[in-house]
């Protein structure tokens, strides 16, 4: 067993989305993400908040397309996303939940009853998405 990690961190995650457009403009539109790249024919966009690229893969099929189910899909269950602040967690949710195609599943709230705050939502594009707050 090494006594040093191989990895260091997320370098990238991706993401098959029914509708490409979507979910690159809440992204970069609501979360200030910048596009740093994409391939057209795949059709593939990657966008970057400077800590963590996200790719973004448009499904060949959206109407046939499963959603996102929880406790039967094997695979990624959420995306947790760094906030700078708790004030900045409170004033995302105020902006997430008059967001066409945003369904908060539940305001911030503490992470297990300590000093970490964060809340859950599923983003346009069906990603179920959490963002996190540590304590100031």
């Amino acid at each position: 067993m090494s006594e040093v990690a191989w990895t260091q961190g997320v370098h990238h995650v991706g993401l098959t989305v029914p509708n490409i457009e979507d979910t690159r403009a809440f992204f970069m539109d609501v979360l200030g993400f910048q596009k740093v790249g994409e391939k057209p024919e795949y059709p593939a966009v990657f966008v970057s908040d400077g800590a963590v690229m996200i790719t973004l893969w448009q499904v060949s099929n959206p109407a046939t397309a499963s959603g996102f189910d929880r406790k039967n899909c094997v695979g990624l269950h959420h995306m947790a996303l760094r906030v700078p602040s708790q004030a900045a967690l409170q004033e995302l949710h105020s902006i997430l939940e008059q967001h066409p195609g945003v369904d908060v599943e539940f305001a911030p709230e503490s992470l297990g009853g300590g000093e970490v705050q964060h809340m859950m939502c599923n983003i346009p594009g069906g990603v179920r998405v959490e963002f996190i707050a540590l304590p100031e």
